[in-house]
């Protein structure tokens, strides 16, 4: 094993930049249904927008405490910097000309966009008559210089800066901001077809259509609106007032991210200058690089929820799946009993672990229920299983992690409904989040307490769970199911360390239990033995396992990778990495397994974690990994794996060069999605 290797690594902000344009990149592609590709445009713009609330946030934070330290890491930052914009700022124009594209593919197929200046007579009669009953009543204009705070301001809304014109007294001309109201109203508006062809108009134009109504008690001549958007620093900082709960600190946290620092101000490029400044200055806008110029619409994420058009092909829903061990309005819990047993989300039903803890909360011998929380649906089935179980006797005990990024003040909102409604609420700690997706259910059987388990991959969110890719495993093997237990036990007892046999538990032994696997690999494959692992996550940027990785690539093992987003190991490097092949599949689904498998001199070992391979998520989260034992259901999941490596239509390969080519057809086309889908149709065929 070379010795002396030559580290190198992607940077971390541009390889996350690259995973968005995959998304971008699925708007283009045109195996895609239309409607398809017009979601993917609303996917990376939001994406886009959490990037810079979060990332671009850390980054201009980093700058700025290097400047007063006078560090010269500032200027390696600042350059980093530059060139995370200079390529957001090309994707944004590819952007644009993509979402151009699909407006021009949409009138071929006879729907047209219009805006309020090409309304026909009767479409504008339409429009108003929609104004008046269902839009009117949620505007709430706001006079610019009436504007004392900019904390009352939803950065996740997009924003009119309005100029109102006097055509007696110009000097008197007037500014005035509104929210347009998204979260109450569509974005969308269909207007009635004529002759074969379909019409839509964006929230935005019918609210410009209309503008005289708003101000109609103004003596205003014109009326000219321009949209904006902006995104705050999002980071939380957590004060540590001993004298209050964490409920109480984090929730005037929450409160404090509504007053932070703007970060950036996108702009309709025809918004005049002094209308501009006058925006900017109340936004507290401090430099030129945070003004973005951009078209006329903006928040491009409720593309997402585009509706669905008669006559244009979407991507048919398929129906989840029936597991063959689960009867149908059978016992969750005595199918567990008899086996392990693995879910597949969404090819199967999360609707599983709903019935499970229905069941759970009525069964006389269930004494207790635990679960870990991160993010939930609203409204919750899991959260009303849980409430029932208490209602009925159940002693219920949820550890909520209420520093899920973006689900705080959800959360906060979810322990108060838990804890009134006589469920325990584990309180989350400042230092440590708690990622692991756990429950646990007590049952007495005859003298014993026997334990059921569940650990996922993924949240307890019906929501996500249709649209995110999971894996899901039930026991009541006592080996882990006592384990599980000491996981929360952990949590009550200021996350003492616990010695265990079976878990893989951060912040403890994730990162040393991998690095003890991969040097496995290598002993094995310098003793001439077949050496290999393949690895599936979300994220790769932890550099000492990525140090590990490279040394057994040198070694001969041969690693692949299926990694979707953040990806720091550079593949396919001679003398570094030439031994390990990295693809990213991004497809209608959001892969979000994580799963590893080791050749372990061919008695292979299966894992299946709530934890990517990041720093964060080693050592400062309370993450578990869990081995599968089942060989039935080891061969599952080495076959899901398998299909997702000779993805050859929605995988692209992870190259040196980070190009985002397409994994190259030969032959058969792949498309692992719909492969996954029809081999657990077929395993779990009755």
């Amino acid at each position: 094993m070379n010795n002396n290797i030559d580290y190198k690594y992607f940077d971390r902000e541009i390889s996350w930049l690259e995973f968005n344009y995959r998304v971008l990149q699925e708007a283009v592609d045109k195996t895609n249904p239309l409607l398809e590709r017009i979601k993917f445009l609303g996917i990376f713009s939001n994406n886009q927008d959490e990037f810079f609330r979060v990332r671009i946030a850390t980054i201009r934070r980093l700058i700025e405490l290097k400047y007063k330290s006078k560090s010269g890491e500032n200027t390696y930052l600042q350059s980093n910097l530059d060139d995370i914009l200079l390529k957001i700022k090309q994707q944004q124009a590819e952007f644009e000309n993509i979402y151009i594209d699909i407006i021009k593919e949409l009138n071929e197929h006879n729907i047209y966009k219009l805006n309020e200046k090409i309304l026909t007579s009767e479409q504008g009669r339409f429009v108003q008559k929609y104004f008046t009953e269902q839009v009117q009543s949620h505007l709430f204009p706001i006079m610019l210089k009436s504007l004392k705070s900019n904390s009352i301001l939803n950065e996740k809304s997009i924003y009119f800066a309005i100029e109102l014109l006097r055509n007696d007294k110009p000097e008197k001309n007037t500014y005035a901001i509104m929210e347009i109201p998204t979260n109450q109203v569509s974005r969308f508006l269909f207007l009635p077809e004529k002759n074969g062809k379909k019409y839509f108009i964006l929230l935005d134009d019918i609210i410009r259509y209309c503008l005289n109504e708003v101000f109609s008690r103004f003596k205003f001549q014109e009326y000219n609106a321009y949209t904006f958007k902006f995104t705050r620093d999002s980071e939380l900082d957590i004060d540590s007032d001993v004298s209050k709960s964490f409920l109480e600190i984090l929730s005037s946290s929450v409160e404090r991210r509504k007053k932070a620092t703007t970060l950036r101000l996108v702009y309709d490029k025809d918004m005049p200058q002094d209308l501009l400044e006058a925006v900017s200055s109340k936004l507290k806008i401090k430099s030129e690089e945070q003004l973005i110029k951009g078209e006329r619409y903006h928040n491009f994420k409720d593309y997402m929820d585009f509706p669905a058009i008669q006559g244009l092909p979407n991507l048919p829903k398929q129906a989840p799946i029936a597991h063959k061990h689960i009867p149908e309005n059978g016992s969750i819990i005595k199918a567990i009993r008899e086996r392990d047993i693995m879910l597949h989300y969404p090819y199967q039903s999360f609707q599983y672990i709903v019935d499970l803890l229905r069941e759970a909360s009525i069964d006389s011998k269930v004494q207790s229920i635990k679960i870990t929380l991160y993010r939930l649906a609203k409204p919750s089935n899991v959260v009303n299983a849980l409430i029932n179980a208490a209602r009925n006797g159940k002693r219920v005990t949820a550890f909520l992690e209420l520093k899920a990024r973006f689900d705080e003040e959800a959360n906060i909102y979810w322990t108060e409904e838990l804890q009134k409604n006589g469920v325990q609420v584990l309180s989350s700690i400042p230092e440590i989040k708690v990622h692991c997706k756990l429950i646990l259910i007590d049952r007495k059987e005859k003298d014993i307490i026997r334990q059921y388990a569940n650990v996922s991959t993924g949240n307890f969110n019906e929501k996500t769970s249709t649209v995110y890719s999971d894996t899901s495993v039930l026991t009541c093997n006592p080996k882990i199911t006592s384990e599980i237990n000491e996981v929360f036990n952990l949590f009550k007892f200021s996350f003492r360390t616990n010695n265990f046999k079976q878990l893989i538990v951060s912040p403890f032994s994730t990162r040393s239990t991998f690095i003890k696997l991969i040097n496995q690999e290598i002993r094995n494959a310098q003793q001439g033995k077949e050496a290999w692992c393949y690895i599936k996550l979300n994220n790769l940027s932890d550099i000492k396992l990525i140090k590990k990785l490279y040394q057994a690539s040198n070694a001969g093992v041969k690693i692949y990778c299926i990694v979707r987003g953040i990806c720091k190991l550079i593949p396919g490097v001679k003398n570094l990495s030439e031994n390990i092949r990295i693809i990213s599949i991004v497809d209608s689904y959001l892969e979000h397994s994580r799963i590893m498998i080791f050749c372990n001199n061919n008695d292979e070992k299966y894992y299946i974690s709530s934890a990517d391979w990041m720093v964060r998520n080693l050592d400062n989260r309370i993450e578990v990994t869990v081995p599968i034992l089942d060989k039935e259901i080891q061969k599952e999941i080495k076959e899901i794996i398998l299909l997702q490596l000779k993805d050859n239509t929605k995988a692209r390969l992870i190259d040196s060069k980070m190009k985002n080519k397409y994994v190259e057809t030969k032959g058969k086309q792949y498309r692992s999605q719909k492969e996954i889908h029809d081999f657990i149709k077929q395993v779990h065929s009755k």
